[in-house]
């Protein structure tokens, strides 16, 4: 029986993941993820599916990361009214994340409107806070290593992939044929995260390359975050952290608590200005299965920020000239309150416009890394003289080796293994190393491709 599976995003890039499996009666979608980043491939959002919604199954979600879920109400917007399975986590995650991302898209809209920077009249929202509360509905949580049955028959069993709080690997037995989807794969020994849990078979394997070509630099990030500051805080100088806000805004109160506690950062007040953020902060202590804190560890990393919520409070920030630290997403700066902070605090010399990982291109976070001495925010050029770190070491994804690591939990090697989630040089990269090192069949498949599975 023939079994295909197209690749519908997350190729050739690292947003945007869907990839589609159907055989003659079924179809079932794993990740539905928002493209990012550069204008070409945001433009890919506004095109109508190219499978018919309403034959779809089921969707599988890897992660709550808007590049693996944030195209979900638009999915159901167009007629998909099947289950949403995901870890537990993952559900809890996308009840903060996807209402947001409505809510953001709309305010962008209205804001480009009343602004006039927008080329189109009105200027429309890719969907709606009511659209993305809707798609809530259609969310069914599963247990991790508990098999799920599937529609057209098989099954499916989550495992835990580190990265974020219920990230999950997905290991599917349909029609035949055994499938893993790697989704984003977390780092070993991580101070938040568990390590990923290898897998001992698949047929055909679906893998991240997103620093397939890379390794992570292994200083210590306690003492890369405490220069930092210390620095900033020596000429006056207030630090902007862009931070996703599932994830990577926990491991850094967590960071920055320790630091505190051991009194190696400057007495200077901390910053939770993302509502999301906040939320998420609660989510990840009442999900102690899913990480290495303590309930205690937990209560005290929440603790070492003074949370933002209104409007108001968040602009109240940018009238208060002494040396702070704010935590504000999104991680790559593209929307968000980080946005009015960065058009604050870029044009002055003194302060630190500080990433903490992966930046993909075509993203105002890219941009400054690479050293633009200007950014777009809301239609207008903003100077950036601040100084721009990024400190890669606290990313949550796994580097080329670790990958590797991973990817040796195998016990057969797969017929094919595709490379995906992964700028071009990146995925070639890991294609190179899987070959040479673990002697596998590997493909890079092209954006829309579809493969026959044998």
């Amino acid at each position: 029986m023939t079994l295909r599976l197209s690749f519908l995003g997350g190729a050739g890039t690292v947003t945007g993941s869907k990839y589609l499996l159907e055989n003659a009666d079924h179809r079932l979608l794993i990740d539905c993820g928002l493209f990012q980043g550069f204008k070409e491939l945001r433009l890919r959002n506004w095109v109508r599916f190219p499978v018919d919604p309403r034959r779809i199954d089921a969707v599988l979600l890897t992660h709550a990361h808007l590049d693996h879920t944030g195209y979900l109400p638009l999915l159901i917007k167009q007629g998909f009214e099947g289950p949403v399975f995901c870890s537990s986590a993952t559900a809890d995650l996308c009840k903060v994340l996807l209402p947001d991302s409505g809510y953001l898209q709309e305010k962008d809209a209205e804001f480009a409107d009343r602004h006039q920077f927008s080329r189109h009249k009105p200027a429309l929202p890719l969907y709606t806070l009511k659209d993305a509360l809707s798609s809530l509905e259609q969310l069914r949580p599963v247990e991790f290593g508990q098999p799920l049955d599937l529609p057209g028959g098989g099954s499916a069993v989550l495992r835990r992939s580190g990265h974020i709080l219920g990230a999950a690997s997905i290991q599917l037995a349909w029609n035949g044929r055994t499938l893993v989807f790697s989704g984003d794969l977390g780092r070993y020994g991580d101070a938040t995260m568990v390590d990923p849990v290898p897998i001992a078979h698949a047929d055909y394997l679906v893998v991240e390359s997103t620093y397939g070509n890379r390794r992570h630099d292994v200083t210590d990030p306690e003492d890369a975050l405490a220069e930092v500051i210390g620095r900033t805080v020596g000429r006056g100088g207030t630090v902007i952290i862009p931070a996703f806000a599932v994830g990577r805004a926990q491991s850094l109160l967590y960071h920055l608590h320790r630091l505190k506690a051991s009194r190696r950062l400057p007495d200077i007040p901390i910053f939770l200005d993302s509502p999301m953020a906040v939320d998420a902060s609660r989510i990840f202590c009442r999900h102690a299965a899913d990480h290495r804190l303590t309930e205690r560890e937990c209560r005290d990393a929440c603790a070492v920020a003074h949370y933002v919520q209104s409007i108001d409070e968040s602009k109240a920030l940018m009238a208060k000239s002494m040396p702070k630290v704010i935590i504000s997403a999104s991680g790559m700066a593209t929307g968000g309150r980080v946005l009015h902070h960065l058009k604050s605090y870029a044009p002055d010399g003194r302060n630190t416009i500080l990433f903490a990982g992966f930046q993909a291109g075509g993203t105002r976070g890219a941009s400054m890394v690479a050293g633009a001495d200007s950014i777009k925010i809301h239609g207008q050029y903003v100077p950036v003289r601040a100084e721009v770190t990024n400190l890669e070491m606290l990313s949550a994804h796994a580097d080329a080796d670790e990958i590797l690591r991973w990817l040796k939990g195998f016990k057969i090697p797969p017929r094919q293994t595709f490379i995906t989630h992964g700028e071009a040089s990146a995925s070639d990269a890991l294609r190179k190393r899987i070959e040479k090192e673990l002697g596998w069949t590997c493909a890079m498949p092209d954006h829309g491709q579809q493969v026959d599975l044998a």
